[in-house]
């Protein structure tokens, strides 16, 4: 098998185990993708394929309503990185999630994740304001002047329509 072909396969297997794990939390079809070994870095989930299990079960009792979306996916060799925006309960505002997951003999064996919680902006005249101005990132290039006043509101400094 080619470097192409096998990263489309290893990405290809995580990507069918997060969906039948995370969002159907089908445990037997989950378990077709999961290795004899599961190295589990989340320290609130146990190792092994049965702390695998116990994880879902909860999903399932706890958040069955939840729903993970991937954004974007990423492999380097024989790691698959996922960028995903999971809701456990609808209506919220959500996390923002990193899973790592290394995939060996076509199984996923080892996990990772980075979790942060979506909370209300800080700062929501700044989110305006840039939501304002990189809605349309095909006309941003347009106006610099509007898009370095909107860095420097954001990250500070002077307004450069003031100068």
């Amino acid at each position: 098998m080619d470097n192409d072909s096998s990263s489309e396969k290893t990405k290809s297997i995580v990507l069918n185990f997060y969906e039948a794990a995370l969002n159907e939390k089908n445990l037997d079809k989950a378990a077709a993708y999961l290795g004899d070994t599961y190295i589990q870095h989340n320290p609130y989930v146990a190792d092994g394929p049965e702390g695998f299990k116990q994880f879902i079960q909860f999903l399932k009792e706890t958040y069955p309503l939840s729903h993970n979306e991937v954004k974007r996916a990423f492999v380097d060799g024989n790691y698959v990185i996922l960028h995903v925006h999971s809701v456990r309960v609808p209506g919220t505002l959500g996390r923002a999630i990193v899973e790592i997951f290394r995939v060996d003999n076509y199984k996923v064996v080892e996990h990772w994740d980075v979790i942060q919680s979506i909370d209300a902006p800080l700062y929501p005249s700044t989110l305006q304001l840039t939501a304002t101005v990189f809605s349309d990132r095909h006309h941003t290039w347009k106006s610099p002047v509007t898009v370095e006043t909107a860095v420097h509101r954001i990250f500070g400094g002077p307004d450069v329509e003031s100068q």
